[in-house]
């Protein structure tokens, strides 16, 4: 596998051969990262979409003295998905994981009783309507932290702030999340016991 760095510079020639495998090697996160802002498959594809053109016209202002091609691609693709809820007014925010993230990553079982995949795409969607709550600046930290897995320094690079200032949106994002779990399940428990009578 290439190197980014030797990609990007086929790139600047014209090389079709390496935008196709430079948007092989990071469409999968990219992708990731939108769905995980907008919540909708059919969205998320476009605003992947929406990036990589970003980054094709933009290719000429990546400076790998800088910056790694990875955080220079996160970077575009924050403030794409940041433009993106401010024209659409759809400001939502993201914040705690840690409860929820080990079982959403667990592999989707083909024997798994179909109680338990709903049960599962159930949380799913709890998961995803309370980061839909949360506030832009929290949910870019804790979606780049907890479901993105990158370091607080690297976070601090995509997003143009200071470590303690990642770690603190990170904090406040997951005290957040966890608040609006706790009521969104809440909710379900009540509507589950009234539907048992």
């Amino acid at each position: 596998m290439e190197p980014d760095e030797e990609l990007v510079e086929r790139c600047r020639r014209q090389d079709e051969r390496a935008w196709t495998k430079l948007i092989q090697t990071h469409r999968r996160e990219v992708h990731g990262l939108c769905y995980r802002f907008c919540g909708r498959e059919d969205e998320a594809e476009d605003l992947a979409q929406e990036i990589f053109l970003k980054v094709f016209k933009s290719i000429e202002g990546y400076d790998p003295s800088r910056a790694s091609f990875s955080t220079w691609l996160n970077r575009v693709a924050r403030n794409h998905l940041v433009d993106y809820y401010r024209r659409t007014r759809m400001d939502r925010v993201t914040s705690s994981l840690e409860d929820e993230l080990p079982r959403l990553k667990q592999d989707h079982r083909r024997d798994e009783h179909p109680s338990a995949q709903a049960e599962r795409s159930e949380r799913r969607e709890v998961l995803q309507t309370a980061l839909g709550n949360l506030s832009p600046g929290l949910r870019q930290a804790v979606i780049l932290r907890d479901l993105q897995g990158l370091q607080y320094t690297k976070i601090s690079e995509v997003l143009g702030v200071p470590p303690g200032t990642v770690k603190s949106r990170v904090h406040r994002g997951r005290l957040e999340l966890g608040r609006l779990l706790s009521v969104q399940l809440g909710g379900l428990m009540q509507a589950a016991s009234a539907l048992s009578y």
